[in-house]
């Protein structure tokens, strides 16, 4: 005979048996979080066909896949990503709502991780005045380092803000690429000299050595039929090409100069990055120590290139064929030195990306341009008209932000000055929706699109109205035929905010989930993986599936 179990009864019994599962849970020697910046999540299917079988496949077939992992907040940018990925948390938590945004009180834009009171260490370029000071939270890498100091934290990217938000405050080293020499340089905020191995790494010049090959795609180029044409209407041009076609030829295209710049367009800036990462794994000896370590690598050029060249293009094809022999090599590493019994690794991404838009207006598909300069200069006069001045101090990241100061001087009411540019801005052709940010701090969310726009939201970094544009439409600055090439992201729509989340490791299972997880789950699941306290503003939920 069957006993039926009260509702109450059976979630008791879930919640147990999942408490015990947890506890019950060996603590990893290391934990390696890689993020892939803009990577769609349909790349793990639309790809897999020419992708090896020791990496992304091998991630898939035996780890767990997340495949419907969502941001759940806007602006999607890189900024947040890194900081929402780590601190568990969306940006009106953690602070950092934008990659820049207008500071009014200096009266200029500052960007997420800048901080002119740092100097940079590993290179006399200014590239290094960068911190995590605009981080208001602490992020799993912190909450490690508190909780046993002797853990390592290490964290590598391209870009900086890539490398210094996952690395947190109290990382062991961070570094981010050199756009001046090529090398790796950190700040004073985290060293005062670079580590013996990182000088050594430098000093191998290994990028100079990248600019003088060509790239050419990886397979025979009439087999990429997942992708468009070579020759694109949709892509911008590298400097020193006449057409956005394969083959790339560094050196004719540098006419022999060192363009680190022009590297970080190329798949070789990924192997670059993938190899420090691993002479960090060697030399600082993670996963080797008694407490747990953590590694934390940010593949930057997928993002780099992804922005002039769109995702249904060959050239991002082949960035990502090739990124996946990186995360194969990797793997390898890991499981060579480290052992799988003893990390545990996850791969995600800090957004995703539009399709070029005017691909979709060419396909008679939703989507288009918001060329906002003529429409901001009207705005503009239509507010002088009303007030008698022009009290709006910038527009950044979809948002106006209001010079505060005059409106108290002039005694204009802050809600009144929001509500009038409300009123205007919704009028504009594929503005989706406006919110004040009066609206935003005193009413409830009313449906998706407002509580996204909510939780990346700041009273003193976000601006006075926020706007969001239709599907498939995003901000140009120009007439000219170069606006209507290439892509870019931050929106609260699915091509945005839909990324892969794959775990990989010691105690995780084999198996597919397909219940939408956020992106601030992943530190969530980290807390009790690593027996840590929560850090201070998480808000995620622990992936319950990890420890069955």
């Amino acid at each position: 005979m069957k006993i039926a179990l009260s509702p109450i009864i059976s979630l008791l019994l879930f919640l147990s048996f999942s408490l015990q599962s947890v506890s019950q849970i060996t603590k990893p020697k290391l934990v390696v979080g890689i993020v892939v910046d803009q990577m769609c999540y349909e790349y793990l299917y639309r790809y897999q066909s020419k992708f090896s079988n020791k990496g992304f496949v091998k991630l898939m077939n035996n780890g767990t896949h997340c495949r419907n992992t969502q941001y759940n907040y806007v602006p999607t940018y890189t900024g947040p990503g890194h900081a929402s990925i780590y601190t568990g948390t969306t940006p009106n938590n953690h602070g950092i709502v934008a990659n820049d945004w207008y500071h009014r009180g200096l009266k200029k834009t500052v960007n997420c991780v800048g901080d002119e009171s740092v100097s940079s260490v590993g290179s006399a370029d200014a590239g290094g005045k960068k911190s995590p000071k605009n981080l208001k939270t602490n992020t799993i890498t912190d909450q490690l380092k508190l909780t046993y100091p002797n853990s390592k934290v290490i964290s590598v990217s391209i870009k900086d803000r890539s490398a210094i938000l996952p690395g947190g405050h109290l990382s062991d080293g961070t570094y981010w690429f050199d756009f001046s020499s090529g090398g790796f340089l950190t700040s004073s905020f985290f060293k005062t000299e670079l580590p013996e191995w990182a000088k050594n790494f430098n000093a191998k010049k290994t990028p100079d050595s990248y600019l003088k090959e060509t790239w050419n795609t990886y397979f025979d180029i009439n087999s990429y039929t997942e992708s468009g044409p070579d020759d694109s209407p949709y892509e911008h041009l590298l400097k020193g090409k006449k057409t956005p076609t394969f083959p790339y030829d560094l050196k004719v295209m540098t006419e022999g100069k060192m363009d680190y710049e022009l590297f970080t367009y190329t798949p070789f800036a990924n192997t670059y990055l993938a190899d420090f990462a691993l002479e960090a794994l060697q030399k600082e000896k993670l996963g080797q120590g008694k407490e747990t370590d953590f590694l934390a690598i940010s593949f930057s050029s997928t993002d780099i290139l992804g922005h002039s060249f769109g995702p249904n293009s060959i050239e991002i094809e082949d960035m990502y064929i090739r990124l996946d022999l990186e995360i194969a090599k990797i793997i390898a590493e890991l499981e060579k030195k480290v052992g799988k019994e003893n990390f545990v690794l996850f791969l995600t991404a800090d957004h995703a990306v539009v399709p070029v838009p005017q691909k979709l207006i060419d396909q008679q598909l939703p989507g288009g341009y918001l060329n906002w300069k003529p429409l901001v200069v009207q705005l503009r006069k239509e507010v002088v008209a009303k007030y008698g001045v022009d009290f709006i101090a910038s527009r950044q990241n979809s948002n106006f932000y209001f010079d505060r100061e005059l409106l108290a001087t002039e005694k204009i009411k802050l809600e009144d000055a929001q509500d009038f540019v409300k009123s205007k801005v919704k009028n504009w052709e594929n503005v989706k929706s406006v919110y004040t940010a009066s609206e935003l701090e005193n009413s409830a969310a009313d449906f998706e699109w407002k509580d996204m726009i909510r939780r990346g939201y700041r009273f003193h970094e976000s601006g006075d109205v926020i706007y969001i544009l239709e599907p498939g439409f995003i901000s140009q600055w120009g007439e000219a035929p170069a606006a209507y090439k290439g892509t870019t992201h931050g929106s609260s729509f699915n091509y945005d905010t839909h990324v892969p989340l794959i775990w990989y490791g010691a105690n995780i299972p084999t198996q597919e989930i397909l219940r939408r997880i956020n992106i601030t789950d992943i530190t969530a699941t980290l807390v009790p993986i690593l027996q840590l306290q929560k850090p201070s503003a998480t808000t995620g939920e622990p992936i319950l599936e990890l420890f069955k």
